[in-house]
C-alpha cells in the first residue's frame, strides 16, 4: 500500500501573468522551483487563496531571479494578475516512508516572488 503527502509547497506567492495564448502550465521562477525540490513537467496543484480556485498542471522553470509565477492556457481564466496563491507537489510512498518524510516548504516573499534570506 502507498499513501500520498505533501512533497513540496511554494507558499503564497503572487501571479505575475496570466497567458491565455499558451498550451498550459504554471511558469516558475527557477530559483523557487529548485528551492522547493520541484522538477520540470512535474504535476502540481495550484490553489488561488484569492478567489478559491484550485487546478492541477505541470511546472514549466521560468527565468532565474524573475519573480515569475505564470498561469497559462485555459486556467487563466481563473486565475489574474496579483491573485495569491500556493502552489503543491505531491508524492506516493509507503506508510514506512511516510513516518519520517519531511515536506519542503518554503515561504518566498509575497510582493517578489523571491526567496527571503
Amino acid at each position: 500500500m502507498t499513501i500520498e503527502l505533501l512533497k513540496s509547497k511554494i507558499h503564497r506567492v503572487k501571479v505575475t501573468e496570466a497567458n491565455l495564448n499558451y498550451i498550459g502550465s504554471i511558469t516558475i521562477d527557477s530559483e523557487l522551483v529548485e528551492a522547493a525540490g520541484l522538477y520540470p513537467n512535474e504535476k502540481v496543484q495550484v490553489v488561488n487563496i484569492t478567489n478559491g480556485e484550485r487546478i492541477e498542471t505541470y511546472v514549466i522553470p521560468g527565468e532565474r531571479k524573475s519573480g515569475k509565477i505564470g498561469i497559462n492556457g485555459a486556467a487563466a481564466h481563473k486565475f489574474s494578475v496579483g491573485d495569491l496563491v500556493i502552489i503543491m507537489s505531491y508524492a506516493r510512498m509507503t506508510p514506512e516512508e511516510a513516518a519520517s518524510h519531511k515536506p519542503k516548504v518554503i515561504f518566498p516573499d509575497s510582493e517578489t516572488n523571491t526567496l527571503v534570506k
